[in-house]
């Protein structure tokens, strides 16, 4: 599934959270490295699945990732911060889809798509979303 409003402001989001950017980041060209935009993504995808404010994840199950699409939009530079913003952007029987964009000083410098599968800890297999995991995802929908 692509995300056709990919280039929504940070607002947009639901879920916000931030990285700093470290020197180790940057390539050879000076900026930060393609590979270290997964890392980004991932920074805001445990922040927003495992909020201790409203968690996401039933006692035996855990989430893995099954897909992640990256689109660079900018280069990104160090000193700084990166701020990620994550949203749902579908929910399935045991997986969900989350958007994510990530910006500089208010920049857009990255957009991600994940798929996200709830998995039984025991069984390492697929097992359905509860009611009350869809509802929160629901509730955390892009718009």
């Amino acid at each position: 599934m692509l995300d056709t409003n990919a280039q929504r402001a940070l607002a947009a989001y639901p879920h916000r959270t931030s990285a700093e950017i470290r020197y180790a980041d940057l390539d050879r060209q000076g900026h930060v490295n393609n590979a270290v935009f997964a890392t980004y993504s991932e920074i805001g995808r445990v922040a927003f699945m495992y909020d201790p404010e409203r968690p996401l994840d039933p006692e035996g199950t855990s989430f893995v990732i099954a897909r992640l699409l990256i689109d660079f939009r900018a280069e990104l530079f160090w000193p700084g911060t990166v701020d990620i913003g994550t949203g749902v952007l579908k929910v399935g029987r045991s997986s969900f889809a989350l958007a994510q964009g990530m910006f500089n000083d208010g920049r857009l410098v990255a957009t991600a798509e994940a798929t996200i599968v709830m998995v039984d800890r025991q069984t390492r297999r697929s097992t359905p979303l509860p009611p009350e995991t869809m509802a929160i995802l629901n509730g955390l929908m892009l718009r």
